[in-house]
């Protein structure tokens, strides 16, 4: 139980600490669990969605809610993806692209990319027929970030663990874990569309593309870094799920 508590503590800003003491080294484990983490901050978002929806313009209640999902994950991954853009954007060789994405500062490469994230992110779910746009948003947070923790299996962290930035390396995932972490992730989109039917079955096939991302970013981390980082994780979870929003504006129009 307190490896759930550090993965929703780690990944969100709900005080679980208040409730019980974690042992630092649960936190070597959340990625295990981030998909499970994908459920809290999917769920307040799309609940937050479909009420806001009743009230405001489609366009605005897509805004207010991925600001209380910001709010709600102190844009953890949004940081991760602007570190990302930066060091990639701009570092030429392996040690300046972590040295970039290590510094605090957001260059002109991340504001650009979180501009444009946001933009084709608020704009694929303001089109979404709006009976099932929080629909999609649960089954893609979750699936999301089991596919950006597809990078701790298959690359190695790309600094000593002393230069990290929360001085924290990610235990790989064993075989059962992985099954965890995998049926967290998978879950919400066989509920939606095999027990509950709310989605339609084609809607199974946009969980090939966020697939594809991962791996496209595994080779090309491995041939920029050699590794990974939290940043690139971050960056991944977040690449992964605007690919399934893509994908589902593809399917839907």
């Amino acid at each position: 139980m307190k490896k759930v508590f550090a993965a929703i503590g780690f990944f969100t800003r709900i005080p679980v600490w208040r409730l019980t003491d974690i042992p630092a080294d649960k936190y070597k484990r959340v990625v295990d669990l981030w998909p499970l983490a994908g459920w809290i901050t999917g769920g307040i978002t799309a609940v937050a969605l479909w009420g806001g929806l009743q009230i405001f313009p489609t366009v605005v209640a897509v805004i207010a809610a991925f600001t209380i999902r910001l709010i709600l994950t102190g844009a953890l991954h949004e940081d991760g993806l602007a570190d990302f853009i930066d060091g990639t954007g701009g570092g030429t060789s392996r040690t300046r692209i972590l040295e970039i994405m290590k510094d605090s500062a957001i260059g002109s490469y991340g504001v650009i990319g979180l501009i444009f994230y946001f933009l084709l992110t608020i704009g694929c779910i303001a089109n979404f027929p709006v009976v099932i746009a929080p629909l999609i948003i649960l089954v893609a947070d979750p699936w999301s970030k089991f596919c950006g923790s597809l990078l701790i299996n298959f690359l190695p962290y790309a600094r000593k663990q002393e230069e990290a930035k929360n001085k924290l390396i990610y235990d790989r995932m064993s075989a059962p874990t992985f099954a965890i972490c995998l049926l967290c992730g998978l879950l919400p989109a066989v509920l939606l569309t095999f027990i509950f039917q709310l989605l339609p079955l084609s809607f199974l096939y946009l969980l090939l593309p966020p697939l594809a991302v991962a791996f496209l970013m595994i080779l090309y981390l491995h041939h920029k870094i050699g590794g990974y980082t939290g940043d690139c994780c971050g960056a991944t979870a977040l690449l992964c799920e605007l690919t399934f929003y893509l994908s589902a504006s593809i399917v839907l129009n």
